[in-house]
């Protein structure tokens, strides 16, 4: 069965990763009018968390994002499509590296961590490693249907970049830095952890949730260098990315440091243009519970 919706729905998404510009984004505008006005795909999590997170905005406001908010989404999911047929030189058109020295610097000394939220478009940032020396990681969720699963894997591989699941994302790090292998591994780090696993409870947004901090374990306990990617969207299918670092040394930052930066620089992005941020992602359900206080330990103790 799982073979069958491949060969079924493969020639479909190769047919709109093609598409000219003009004709590709007049077919999110269709998906934009299915998902949301006939659909209404999660439409009461957006505004849910659009009124918790911007309580002084009007509803005309509010509105406004949200609209906005869904014709993104759509573009950006059908991105991630139109990555099956971009070559190297067609997406460094339309992902615009503005500061990559930034990198080339640290990695001459350091492993990275290249951190990011569910912001703009980060699944074009595996592009980076067309651009640097390293080997490259991005740490990403496992596709359950294994056809669909290896084709991302085959598309992800054009751009020098091996994907890694979470679970093996520990284990991948500390090989690595044992056998002195450098490399940049991204990380979308804005989730939200398994309540009772939670660490560490923080103000996000203006709301107190658990807050996931494996990047900075790894990067306390390795010494690894954490920077930022802030990604913005200049126009329709064009986008521009910023490293903004976070620690050059993992080992001399005090707990909770870098979660923090982090933490206020996704801030600053989602306050600016709100539009770009996944709304649909259910970031602020564990609010309002007290934290748990026999949390389980990482796999890697927070004791650099």
């Amino acid at each position: 069965m799982q073979l069958l919706a491949f060969i079924f729905i493969y020639p479909l998404l190769w047919i709109i990763s093609i598409l000219p510009h003009r004709l590709f984004y007049g077919f999110s505008d269709l998906i934009y009018f299915l998902v949301y006005r006939i659909i209404g795909y999660r439409k009461k999590v957006v505004r849910g968390n659009l009124e918790l997170v911007f309580p002084n905005k009007s509803k005309i406001e509010l509105d406004a994002i949200e609209k906005k908010f869904y014709h993104h989404m759509c573009d950006m999911f059908l991105e991630m499509v139109k990555t099956m047929g971009l070559s190297k030189e067609a997406v460094k058109k339309k992902y615009d590296v503005v500061n990559i020295d930034v990198l080339l610097e640290i990695e001459k000394e350091k492993s990275i961590l290249l951190v990011c939220s569910h912001y703009a478009n980060w699944e074009w940032n595996v592009s980076i490693n067309n651009y640097v020396n390293s080997k490259g990681y991005a740490v990403y969720q496992k596709i359950s249907n294994p056809y669909f699963d290896n084709l991302v894997k085959r598309i992800r591989a054009k751009w020098n970049t091996v994907l890694i699941t979470q679970k093996e994302t520990v284990k991948t790090v500390v090989r690595n830095h044992q056998n002195n292998i450098s490399a940049i591994y991204g990380m979308v780090s804005d989730q939200s952890p398994q309540v009772h696993r939670a660490q560490y409870w923080k103000d996000f947004m203006g709301v107190k949730v658990p807050i996931f901090n494996g990047a900075e374990t790894l990067a306390r306990k390795l010494d690894l260098a954490v920077v930022f990617i802030k990604v913005s969207k200049v126009r329709r299918g064009y986008y521009q990315a910023e490293f903004i670092p976070i620690t050059l040394a993992g080992k001399k930052t005090e707990k909770n440091e870098i979660t923090d930066r982090f933490l206020a620089l996704t801030e600053q992005q989602i306050k600016e243009r709100p539009e770009h941020y996944l709304w649909t992602h259910r970031r602020w359900k564990h609010r309002g519970k007290p934290p748990h206080q026999s949390a389980k330990t990482n796999r890697l103790k927070d004791n650099p």
